[in-house]
This record gives C-alpha cells, sequence and structure tokens, in this order.
C-alpha cells in the first residue's frame, strides 16, 4: 500500500528502479520488472515497475496493487507513482494517484527553477495547492538507486540519505549500512546481490528495512514487518506477481485483546492501561494529549491514563490548526455551509463544538467500510464512511468555524466486534480547542470515553493513520485498571473479567 501500510518498505522498495539502466543511444524502450508482495509468506499484492530513459531523463512508473478487506468487505487499492529525473539523479517532477475502492488522492510536484516544490494535492475533485522548499540534497528514484549503486563496493560502510516521501510529503533521511554480498534466493532461482539495511529513525520509532541489490544498484529483494509479521517484496516474472492473491484483513490483523471486559461505569470514568510494546524500535507508541497523560517503565513497559476531564499539559494551536488542506477542505462552500447549518447561531465555541459533534453523528446515513480513507469534502457529499471519515469531516467543519481541530489516531474498545470479543480496534476521532484546552469528540460513537487510546495526532492526511495503525501487531495491553482499584478504594480484578452489563465503543472502524 505504499507509503500506507508499510511506509519505509514500500516507499524505500517502490523508489528504486529494478531494471538494468541503458546508453544513451538506446530507442528508449520501456524496460518492465514485476515483483509479488508478501506478508508472513501469504500473497498479497503485486508491483509493475516500468523505467524509460530518453535522452537526459528517466521516468519511472511504478503501479503497486493490492486487495485490502475491512470486516468481510474486500476494499481494492492501486496505487500508481511516476518520478521524472535527469540521468544523474536530480528531481524534476513526480505524481502520485492512490485509489482505495471510490476514493482517489493524488499528489502532483515539480522543482522549480529557484529550488522551491511547487505541491498539487487533488483530493474529492477538489485541488489544494502550495509552495514549499524542496529539501536539500533529496533525491527520487533514479537518485536513490544511484547513492545504493555507489555504496555496493564498499561493505561495511554507513552513509545517509535523504528520500523525498510522496506519501507524507516531507523527506526522510535514511542511514544505510552495506553488509556486503549474499546468496538470495528468488522465484526459481538464486543470485548473488548486495545487501543494504535502511533505517529510518524517528522521535516516535525506529523503522528498519533490508534490501539486496543488484550490482546496477536495483532492487531485487526487500524485506520489514507489517503489524508484527515479515513483509517482503520480491522480483520474480509476471505470472508469479500476477498469481491468484489473498487478501489482507487489516482490522482482524490490528485487533488488540483487552484483558478484561470494560463496562459503561468504567469507561465514563478514569482508567490506567499497563501496556508492553514488544516491538523495542518503538519509542514513542502513544501520545500525550489534554485527555491522556503517558509514563514510560522501561523494556517495553508503559502506563497509559485515560481521563475524561482535561489535564491543560498541551501545547495551544497553531495557525495551521484552523487552515484547510487537501484533506480538510474546511473553505469549501459545501462544508461552510454544513458548520453553519450545525453551529445553529451559538457563539460559544464549546457549544458550538458539541452541536457540530452531534450533527456529524447524525449526517453519516451509512456506514461505507469499503471506502477506504476520503477526505472532508467527499464525505460530506457522500454522506457514508466509518470512524476516519466521521473524523475529517468534524475536525474540517471546525476549522470552518474558526475552532482549532486535529485529527486523532488511536484505538477503541468495543464489547464484540467482527465475532472478537473484548478488543481494541483502529480507531480516529477529533480533539478541539475550546476553553483553553484540546478537547476530544468522537462522532462516530457519539461521546468520548476512555475506551479511547492516542497513537498519533495529524491534520488529516491518511499517512499519520495508517502509519499508527502499523504499530498494532506490537502492542499488547497486559491490566486495565480503575481510579479505585488504582488506589485501593474498591476491590478489582484489573486483569480478568469484571461484573456489570456489556458496553463500550460500538463505532470503531
Amino acid at each position: 500500500m505504499r507509503s500506507r501500510i508499510a511506509p519505509l518498505l514500500l516507499v524505500s522498495m517502490l523508489c528504486l528502479a529494478p531494471s538494468p539502466a541503458k546508453a544513451a543511444a538506446d530507442p528508449a524502450p520501456t524496460e518492465t520488472t514485476w515483483m509479488t508482495v508478501l506478508l508472513n509468506g501469504r500473497k498479497i499484492g503485486h508491483e509493475e515497475i516500468q523505467r524509460v530513459q530518453l535522452g537526459n531523463t528517466v521516468t519511472t512508473t511504478q503501479t503497486l496493487v493490492m486487495a485490502i478487506e475491512r470486516s468481510h468487505k474486500v476494499v481494492p487499492y492501486v496505487n500508481v507513482s511516476r518520478s521524472v529525473e535527469t540521468v544523474t539523479g536530480v528531481p524534476i517532477s513526480f505524481t502520485m494517484t492512490s485509489t482505495m475502492s471510490a476514493t482517489e488522492a493524488k499528489v502532483e510536484g515539480r522543482r522549480l527553477t529557484n529550488g522551491t516544490l511547487e505541491l498539487s494535492n487533488t483530493v474529492g475533485g477538489r485541488t489544494h495547492q502550495s509552495i514549499t522548499n524542496w529539501p536539500d540534497g533529496a533525491v527520487l528514484v533514479e537518485g536513490q538507486r544511484k547513492a545504493m549503486q555507489a555504496a555496493i563496493a564498499h561493505p561495511g560502510m554507513h552513509y545517509h540519505m535523504l528520500v523525498y516521501n510522496q506519501g507524507s510529503q516531507q523527506p526522510m533521511d535514511l542511514l544505510v549500512r552495506v553488509i556486503g554480498n549474499e546468496r538470495v534466493p528468488l522465484d526459481n532461482h538464486v543470485e548473488t546481490l548486495s545487501h543494504q539495511q535502511e533505517t529510518l529513525r524517528t522521535v516516535e520509532n525506529t523503522q528498519t528495512v533490508d534490501l539486496w541489490l543488484d550490482a546496477d544498484g536495483n532492487i531485487r529483494k526487500g524485506s520489514a514487518s507489517l503489524l508484527g509479521r515479515p513483509m517482503d517484496m520480491i522480483a520474480c516474472s509476471e505470472a508469479c506477481a500476477e498469481a491468484p492473491e489473498q487478501t489482507l484483513d487489516m482490522m482482524s490483523e490490528a485487533m488488540v485483546d483487552s484483558p478484561r471486559l470494560l463496562t459503561p461505569e468504567m469507561l465514563a470514568d478514569f482508567l490506567s492501561y499497563r501496556v508492553h510494546v514488544t516491538n523495542k524500535a518503538i519509542f514513542k507508541p502513544f501520545i500525550s494529549t489534554d485527555q491522556q497523560s503517558v509514563t514510560d517503565l522501561g523494556n517495553g513497559e508503559w502506563l497509559v491514563n485515560v481521563y475524561r476531564s482535561e489535564l491543560d499539559d498541551e501545547r495551544p494551536p497553531t495557525p495551521a490548526d484552523t487552515q484547510p488542506n487537501a484533506w480538510l477542505q474546511s473553505d469549501a462552500p459545501e462544508i461552510k455551509a454544513l458548520a453553519a447549518l450545525a453551529a445553529g447561531g451559538e457563539r460559544n465555541k464549546s457549544h458550538i463544538m458539541g452541536n457540530l459533534n452531534a450533527f456529524v453523528s447524525r449526517y453519516l446515513s451509512k456506514r461505507g467500510l469499503d471506502i477506504g480513507y476520503a477526505s472532508a469534502l467527499e464525505v460530506a457529499r457522500d454522506r457514508r464512511g466509518d470512524c476516519a471519515e466521521y473524523a475529517v469531516l468534524l475536525a474540517a467543519m471546525a476549522r470552518a468555524e474558526d475552532i482549532p481541530a486535529r485529527v486523532v489516531v488511536g484505538m477503541l474498545y468495543a464489547d464484540r466486534y467482527d465475532g472478537k470479543q473484548r478488543v481494541f480496534v483502529p480507531h480516529a476521532w477529533v480533539v478541539a480547542w475550546v476553553r483553553g484546552h484540546w478537547q476530544s469528540f468522537d462522532p462516530a460513537t457519539v461521546r468520548f470515553d476512555t475506551g479511547h487510546i492516542a497513537l498519533d495526532i495529524s491534520d488529516g492526511n491518511p499517512w499519520h493513520f495508517f502509519n499508527a495503525t502499523n504499530e498494532f501487531g506490537s502492542i499488547q495491553i497486559d491490566a486495565v485498571k480503575t481510579f479505585g482499584e488504582m488506589y485501593g478504594l474498591m476491590p478489582g480484578n484489573a486483569t480478568g473479567g469484571a461484573a456489570g452489563a456489556a458496553g463500550g465503543g460500538a463505532g470503531a472502524k
């Protein structure tokens, strides 16, 4: 899913042209390479890569096809990326179009002569344009291939490479280690390839991708992890790549078991979670908010406390929190009209947010698990979706009313979901700046409760949702305690079943 499912693996591998370069005098034939995508040994997709060199220009087109299953609904996913560079690897322009079911998002970038980057994001038929600085030294496909080819002859060497990520529209500073030549089994043969390992370190985690390259620096195999399971992309024949695939059930793979039943009474009050994160490369799996505090206990152990009241710990909003963007089109006439209608003439921002939240809860007339990830404008028009669509619409309507708002990505407790009991599932909601605090609102479940655990926060870009979801395979919730159980005010069993009526969030993603 390119930079949505396994961000570093797919960006790295789709940013390398596996076909050998031709001489400039060649009549510029289209060179095609096929790859199969495997998750835990199961084929879940394929990729076609075409490379054309014409004069001083190299154009690489990559088409990734996968079938994502969500609650037994198959959602086709296609990502087409095209980069144009000089033969020396200097970026000229790029485009990336992602289609999931009926939802399409397109980003176009063009480097201007003054060194800036002209960006155009089109989502839901509306285009958002901006100009930003091109990250100095950042490369695309051909530039990455040439850098890795030059490093093949230096086993043991470490070097940095700045790769522009079209999905997040940010540069990735990769630390690359050249391990050396290895014999690698591929489709039906063995090749001697250069093993190089890329590491992307952020404040939240470290992501590592192992790549095996031929003598021209072309990718032949790549391995990383997704949802705690090994994920591989392997060069093979067209017949191999296009062989029948098994769908990837993201929701089933991402569910996290709850150690106990959480009753409505518990969810309406304070809850403390003792969590174990098995992947030690994840430095910061949870975020602090004005309704969630996080303590690192060491050795992968975390204490997450969730409150209904505000903590007043987080920084106030920035101007960007009220501005429109490609996914939160708060300046669109449809969004502004809906926000004005829902606000109902209220002037108090807290009351306005309450009205907006209630309006969005009722406005979506149909839950659409086959949508993928729609923008606020698409949701306003189609009136269907799930938690992410509820969240982006509410955030955009809040911004249309000049209320700072952000989209939170996390997990939500549900008594029952897709045949499973007592689980946490991927979820999204909104925080808005009212009464001098960031207050949480969840239109998908009508009200925010302490069954919400926040992992990340964003401006609505789906990159954050899919990136955070990737952490689920490493999260284990070992214990849940109420305030009374924490401080010995009442008996309880923090890891077993608890008496009480079944309750909890029912509007999970």
